[in-house]
């Protein structure tokens, strides 16, 4: 029981594992992900063994900073705390009591899980569960529970090695960011877009968030609400995170005064719409991402979000069009941006906005109405306008958006 094995984390992949041909590429961006997200943290290298990631520790101590960063880590499946062994039942059980010495005995129930990757390794994987299962009752006497346990010991048997660990813990799921290219994000201040934003993250897709205001026909905390989503949402993402906030309220302005009342929600989001695929194709990207949900309010009808996405000539994502509040919102829970979009604030949508707004616009009559104004000028004179943050959020300052507004 002397033998002391080096403490690593075994990641493993979620959709990852049914690519073909192109998996190499997914492989790649995932480590490439992984390293940047533990990039200042006690890790001596990262190995990619038979769709695992192993992470080796050189401080266990680090164990919860690393487990809280794999969270935000897109591919990953789940991970667990563990240990390295040589393919042999003496060598798995001891590495079993290495993880009983450090961590102690199973508060409840437990189980053993063999996952058995060498076919020819002597032991089937309910033969080995039932060697090392008898192991950690009788030095722990904790009872067995195959169903729900408290605890589950996973036992994976490699070509080469075993890797003996402790419960998983869940990570994120999807594609490693990157992956699907670049998408950019209308965001607001609402439970919506952000949620949104993370479904294409979620699908690899490497986002630059678009937030567009009002100030100072309202209030300024959009601006701080855009930025702290920002900032939270930028966690899913490598370095290179990208925010940049447009005034338009000057352009609405212009808008109300010469556009019928009941048309100019649809206008405000057609003259975003422009804004945003102008930026799209700076960017280098493919699409552009909405918080849009059918029939939500009075701008998303069909023949509303007809209208409005008539203006670009990009694909419009629309990752929430079949969702409810309800549901938003518990997403939002649980991906953590619920509590930053429950702040009230004033949405660029609520200026000049008339009691009754039409609800079954066409591309027609929105055409014939902008021909009441210079649509060219006002896209380029609020991108004139607009303020870049890029680099590290945590280093975003929401005052930045107010100077370039009132400059």
């Amino acid at each position: 029981m002397s033998e002391r094995f080096t403490p690593l984390v075994i990641v493993r992949v979620h959709e990852l594992a049914l690519k073909g041909q192109n998996r190499p590429f997914f492989k790649r961006a995932l480590y490439e992900n992984l390293s940047y997200a533990l990039r200042d943290l006690p890790v001596s290298r990262i190995q990619e063994r038979a769709l695992r990631f192993i992470v080796r520790l050189t401080d266990p101590a680090a164990w919860p900073e690393v487990s809280e960063r794999l969270r935000w880590v897109f591919g990953v499946a789940n991970f667990s705390l563990g240990l390295e062994t040589a393919l042999t039942v003496e060598a798995m059980e001891r590495g079993l009591h290495e993880l009983l010495d450090r961590y102690g005995p199973p508060q409840g129930s437990f189980r053993i899980r063999v996952k058995r990757t060498n076919k020819s390794f002597p032991l089937t994987s309910p033969e080995l569960e039932r060697e090392l299962g008898r192991l950690v009752q009788k030095r722990t006497g904790a009872p067995v529970d195959l169903s729900e346990p408290d605890v589950t010991y996973t036992v994976e048997v490699l070509y080469d090695r075993a890797l003996v660990s402790g419960d998983a813990l869940p990570g994120p799921g999807g594609l490693p960011i990157g992956v699907s290219g670049r998408v950019v994000a209308l965001l607001s201040g609402g439970f919506d877009s952000p949620v949104a934003a993370y479904r294409l993250m979620k699908r690899g897709c490497f986002v630059t968030f678009v937030h567009f205001h009002a100030y100072p026909y309202v209030r300024p905390i959009s601006i701080e609400k855009a930025v702290e989503l920002a900032r939270h949402l930028s966690r899913f993402q490598p370095p290179k995170n990208r925010l940049i906030v447009v005034p338009i309220g000057d352009a609405q302005r212009v808008i109300a005064l010469a556009a019928e009342p009941s048309l100019r929600v649809v206008l405000y989001r057609r003259l975003m719409l422009r804004i945003a695929t102008a930026i799209a194709h700076e960017e280098g990207a493919g699409a552009l991402v909405t918080g849009e949900s059918l029939g939500q309010v009075a701008s998303q009808t069909l023949e509303n979000m007809r209208a409005i996405g008539a203006v670009t000539d990009l694909p419009l994502l629309r990752p929430l069009v079949g969702n409810n509040k309800d549901e938003i919102i518990a997403e939002a829970v649980r991906i953590g941006t619920e509590p930053i979009s429950r702040v009230p604030d004033d949405d660029c949508c609520t200026v000049f906005v008339p009691l009754h707004p039409a609800t079954r616009v066409t591309v027609e009559q929105a055409e014939a109405a902008e021909q009441a104004y210079d649509v060219a000028a006002l896209v380029e004179q609020c991108l004139a306008r607009r303020t870049v943050y890029e680099g590290d959020p945590f280093r975003w300052d929401p005052l930045m958006a107010l100077a370039a507004a009132t400059a």
